[in-house]
């Protein structure tokens, strides 16, 4: 056992040895190689280094002489470096690949040599969990191939871009082992045809992380009987149709059907939110208790400054839409949970965003006046994740700007040892502050409600 223990450790030595220097020898080229206008040391200050055919009769060179051999070795210095960047993608790609390997060698438990040394030294590297998916995968779909592949811009290199070549995004968490099958069906369909009727797939990849989504080329699928909006104002708060929905993925197959939820004792997200005429009607209207505040005292904290901004997992829109009659512009992220609520916030007149609390928010640094979020940023949300949350709503959030939390919901413990300290490291100024009991499920469990109203600060040392 020793004897067969020390062999394998030996060869797994020499493996590694001959992969480093593998390596060294390709950074010594790259750190040797000079340019042919290195080499030639040309000045542009001495004649002898500029053609005979551009010089005067009397054998100096002009102004005019100089500048347009200037003007020749910057051309060819664009097209070395136009060479160069070529060059260093590909090093770059023989530096991920080597890296790669690298990490599968050492790596406990890892690549095993279970042949001959000699064969698995020679031969191709063994290719990992995401490579052997990302190969069958692309095998069994063509389209996906199509969408991750690497594609050359026409123009060649771009300077704005600072790339000659360009890639779609795919979410990493779509070669998981949990996604794989949904992802190769999901991605089976008739490019430039009709997408296939699969809202619910899609929904389900991309909870599980698989955002964003590889399918772009096709046609998104339409209700069949579709009506022209209502126009606003009315559209505000009127229930649009039913033939404006495909209601495919949803149990319900109507609004009335979504309406009457309320009165099942099931759990569904937002059971009364789709029926704009009850409470969806008050909120934010009245400051009724230390927990709720109106829209008008919160706008009156930055008077006129307060335009643009986000609400976090805002159901059926109703915050946006009572910040539009306010003239401020909410964009409203939401999941269809069983229910079409993107739909039904952009049948209302307002802007929904398909997207999950783990995706990094699609916005520029120091953009948004302020950002809202009512029951969702809440201890049910992994303490880390939250935290990467907290901290891309401060990117988002122009310096000055508001984060309002209404009805952050936890533990009274949770609050005093969890996510006080975690909010207090953002170093927001508390403008309002308000704690008090949650007993929609009984005083037992000794739940509490935070709202609160945080500026973030104009500087940071």
């Amino acid at each position: 056992m020793e004897l067969g223990g020390s062999l394998k450790a030996q060869k797994s030595l020499c493996v590694v040895l001959a992969f480093l220097g593998s390596n060294l020898v390709t950074l010594y080229l790259g750190l040797s190689w000079h340019s042919p206008l290195e080499a030639a040391n040309l000045t542009l200050t001495d004649s002898n280094n500029i053609p005979h055919a551009m010089l005067g009769g009397d054998g100096s060179a002009t102004l005019n002489t100089q500048v347009s051999f200037m003007v020749t070795l910057l051309n060819l210095t664009q097209a070395e470096l136009h060479l160069t960047r070529l060059e260093l993608s590909q090093l770059k790609q023989d530096l991920l690949a080597s890296q790669e390997l690298s990490k599968t060698l050492l790596a406990p438990g890892g690549y095993h040599f279970n042949t001959s040394f000699q064969e698995n030294a020679s031969g191709k590297a063994p290719d990992s969990a995401a490579q052997r998916f990302a190969h069958s995968a692309r095998a069994e779909s063509r389209e996906l191939d199509e969408y991750t592949r690497m594609q050359t811009l026409p123009l060649g290199w771009s300077t704005g871009m600072a790339a000659s070549e360009i890639v779609s995004p795919i979410g990493h968490a779509c070669g998981n082992e949990a996604n794989q099958k949904d992802l190769i069906r999901y991605m089976k369909y008739d490019p430039r045809g009709i997408c296939p009727d699969d809202q619910g797939l899609a929904h389900t990849l991309t909870v599980h992380g698989c955002e964003p989504l590889p399918r772009r080329r096709c046609f998104a699928r339409s209700p069949p009987h579709f009506n022209e909006p209502l126009p606003l104002p009315q559209s505000l708060w009127s229930i649009p149709s039913d033939d404006n929905i495909l209601w495919t993925p949803y149990t319900c197959k109507s609004f009335a059907c979504l309406n009457e939820r309320k009165k099942k004792k099931v759990f569904e997200d937002c059971i009364d939110c789709f029926e704009l005429q009850g409470r969806e009607k008050q909120r934010w209207t009245k400051h009724t208790s230390d927990l709720d505040f109106s829209i008008d005292e919160v706008l009156l904290l930055k008077p006129g400054s307060i335009r643009i901004g986000l609400d976090i997992g805002g159901g059926t829109g109703t915050f946006a839409v009572r910040m539009r009659e306010k003239n401020v512009t909410i964009v409203t992220t939401s999941l269809n949970l069983n229910g079409p609520f993107n739909n039904f916030i952009a049948l209302r007149g307002v802007v929904p965003l398909f997207v999950t609390i783990a995706q990094r928010l699609p916005f520029f640094d120091n953009t948004l006046d302020i950002v809202h979020s009512m029951h969702v940023l809440s201890n049910w949300i992994p303490t880390n994740t939250l935290e990467f949350l907290l901290f891309d709503i401060d990117r988002v959030l122009r310096p000055g700007g508001l984060l309002w939390l209404d009805h952050f919901f936890c533990i009274q413990h949770q609050l005093d040892v969890t996510y006080m300290p975690l909010i207090e490291k953002l170093g927001y100024q508390k403008l309002r502050w308000g704690v008090g009991p949650k007993l929609d499920r009984g005083p037992d469990l000794q739940e509490v409600y935070l709202s609160a109203v945080l500026e973030k600060p104009l500087s940071r040392g």
